[in-house]
């Protein structure tokens, strides 16, 4: 049984608001196929991967032996920068296509802004879209400016910014200039990467409820209305992870955690304006 809500984009696409990473989840083929096939048994079906994760043939693997659907499944992959500096995009999105053994994605982001190539990459992905081999297009690690710049030149609104968010990093400024734009804000390292497991605030507030620490930091990130997509090796981590759906934090709850917010990036080099890989 599935249990995602979902969320509609701006192109009238809908995306399961939960879904499952698959960013380093294993570097064993066999056993990233074994954790996606343990999360869409468990309910998901919104998957995130990309080119760089090495991992879209064992995603497709996995969606293959699962026997759900083709449209039943919302299937995110991302553009590289490598690709996108050798002005490769296309054949890099077929060759993404062929590892997943899919004909079309859900979704295709550009996965980082490179200075110089990014408006030129989203003309690509706006033909992919055109020629129906992906029903959405978006974006990821965007800061305003670089959207503001792909709007400007006349391309689609994105439909998507996936961006580091935990409470530590809340991003409000960035998902109310998103929300203007009628872009949704994803969240990546929703748990920054295990910094919430055991924190005293988080853990308190979820004794509240009957949840973990980690619960109550996605049912925060679900309640701020963005898509979240938690990974998780494990099954009960993986069953945890998506045990959402039968509580709802109050109000006063939702502004302590915003208030941790000191803007802490977990991935310092990882900065959309100064990186370089």
């Amino acid at each position: 049984m599935t249990f995602e809500t979902m969320i509609t984009l701006n192109n009238g696409v809908q995306i399961p608001q939960l879904g499952y990473g698959t960013a380093l989840i294993s570097e064993n083929q066999k056993e990233t196929v074994q954790s996606v096939l343990n999360a869409l048994e468990l309910g998901y079906r919104h998957l995130d991967t990309a080119s760089v994760y090495y991992n879209e043939t064992a995603v497709g693997e996995a969606i293959r032996q699962s026997g759900i659907p083709r449209d039943k499944l919302f299937v995110t992959t991302k553009l590289w920068t490598t690709d996108m500096r050798m002005g490769r995009e296309y054949d890099a999105f077929q060759e993404s296509l062929s590892r997943l053994g899919l004909d079309y994605v859900d979704l295709y982001l550009i996965h980082w802004p490179v200075r110089g190539r990014y408006q030129q990459s989203w003309e690509v992905l706006e033909r992919i879209r055109e020629e129906g081999l992906a029903r959405s297009i978006g974006v990821s690690n965007f800061n305003p400016h670089h959207i503001d710049d792909i709007i400007s030149m006349g391309g689609t609104v994105p439909a998507i910014n996936q961006y580091q968010m935990h409470p530590q990093m809340s991003c409000p400024e960035l998902r109310a200039y998103c929300q203007s734009r009628g872009t949704v804000l994803e969240a990546c390292q929703p748990l920054g990467q295990g910094l919430y497991v055991y924190d005293p605030i988080l853990s308190r507030i979820g004794r509240k409820y009957g949840k973990s620490a980690v619960q109550v930091v996605l049912r925060w990130e679900l309640q701020h209305g963005v898509v979240t997509i938690p990974k998780g090796t494990q099954v009960g981590h993986i069953r945890e992870n998506c045990n959402l759906f039968d509580f709802e934090l109050n109000a006063e709850d939702m502004s302590e955690i915003d208030s941790m917010n000191i803007n802490r990036s977990i991935t310092p080099d990882a900065d959309p304006e100064t990186f370089t890989f």
